[in-house]
């Protein structure tokens, strides 16, 4: 129990949140219709087609494909940086942080550098910012996006319009850091990064742009068949996102294609997130049937949903922020904006961002004080920059 407590927080909390709950409003048939079933299959056809495709190493060729253009340590930040920012729009950011992450350790691990330390800190940092802040333009981007279209009943095109000032903005932000944090040292030419790769590669195998060798291996241990299926299952996952499919119907095909291709897929998945929603939902629905709880919070939130997004975020997690939250106002164009602005700032405010935490935990020599302490400020200065400019969008 111990360790599933350490190692899954919120579903536990939203167990013993849900429990209580019940305490108050005993259980009955209204119980059913908490639950978001349209949201909760969408995310499990998501997550199943995307573990598929890491599997294959698809993420993982792009990045080398992308990073033979690449030659200097500044270069290949932001070509990283930028694929957790991009991917994370279609793949979501917790999976975009679990192809890339230990992609770019491994190429640091390879160099040559005393202070390699200090770039994988730095390299983390913003891959982890960018995965957060690049799956806020889409509905499919991250979980709680995913539940907030669905319950608002807005277009993609308008929800990408909510959110495009924001994600430019980030992606400028982004790119400035970048290169502000990565300076090309003078003296040091775009082959030295590259040498420093290449050195290694005759002891251990190559994941840098340099290794024609690894790009032909990943490229043979393709299945056409296997990435065929699962990009398939995903353009199905994207008609329900759109309302064109029945979820029902397109949620028994992804099971039984993936049962059929790979079975071992079907345990990649993050059931601990689905069964989170699970008590979220009930803890909600519940808390909506006691008057003045509903009221007195719903109070709270009045005119205050943007920043009481981004409080309960720093607190209990974007995504129970969103699903809490979404039960007490129907401004639902402002929790969206709010729950994703409210990504940024503490380590637990996007579970997403516990991933990349955990890789670099796995590093030799790693400085988990110091990584904590990099990520909460340039958090907080992303957080306040991004806030800013809400606040004059707000005014305008």
């Amino acid at each position: 129990m111990f360790n599933i407590l350490k190692k899954e927080p919120v579903t536990i909390i939203s167990l013993i949140l849900a429990i209580i709950s019940a305490f108050l409003v005993h259980p009955d048939a209204e119980y059913i219709s908490y639950i978001d079933f349209r949201t909760l299959s969408i995310l499990l056809c998501l997550m199943l087609v995307m573990a598929g495709l890491r599997k294959e190493g698809v993420f993982k060729y792009i990045g080398e494909k992308l990073l033979a253009r690449t030659s200097t340590k500044r270069g290949l930040a932001l070509v990283l940086i930028t694929l957790c920012f991009f991917f994370s729009m279609l793949i979501t950011n917790d999976v975009a942080l679990i192809s890339f992450v230990p992609f770019s350790i491994e190429l640091i691990n390879m160099m040559h550098d005393e202070n390699k330390g200090s770039l994988a800190i730095k390299l983390i940092v913003l891959e982890t910012i960018a995965a957060n802040l690049g799956s806020m333009l889409t509905p499919i981007g991250n979980p709680q996006n995913l539940y907030l279209y669905s319950l608002s009943g807005i277009s993609i095109i308008s929800f990408i319009k909510i959110m495009l000032p924001y994600s430019l903005a980030s992606l400028l932000l982004l790119l400035l850091f970048g290169i502000f944090m990565f300076p090309v040292k003078k003296g040091v030419t775009d082959e030295t990064v590259m040498e420093e790769v290449d050195g290694a590669n005759s002891k251990e195998e190559s994941v840098s742009s340099t290794s024609k060798s690894t790009d032909r291996n990943t490229s043979a241990s393709f299945s056409k068949k296997m990435i065929t299926s699962y990009l398939v299952l995903f353009l199905l996952s994207l008609l329900v996102v759109v309302h064109v499919l029945p979820y029902q119907v397109v949620l028994a095909v992804t099971i039984a294609v993936v049962l059929l291709i790979d079975r071992q897929t079907i345990t990649k998945a993050d059931y601990f997130l689905l069964l989170s929603f699970i008590f979220l939902f009930i803890f909600v629905g519940n808390i909506k049937r006691i008057e003045p709880i509903r009221d007195a919070l719903q109070n709270v939130l009045s005119g205050r949903e943007v920043i009481t997004s981004i409080i309960a975020s720093q607190f209990i997690s974007n995504v129970p922020a969103a699903i809490l939250l979404s039960g007490m106002t129907d401004k639902l164009r402002l929790l969206i904006v709010g729950t994703n602005l409210g990504g940024l700032g503490t380590l637990i405010a996007s579970m997403a961002s516990l991933i990349s935490f955990k890789f670099y935990g796995q590093m030799k020599d790693c400085q988990k004080g110091k990584y904590v302490a990099v990520f909460t400020m340039l958090n907080v200065v992303f957080l306040a920059i991004l806030e800013a400019i809400n606040m004059l969008i707000a005014l305008g």
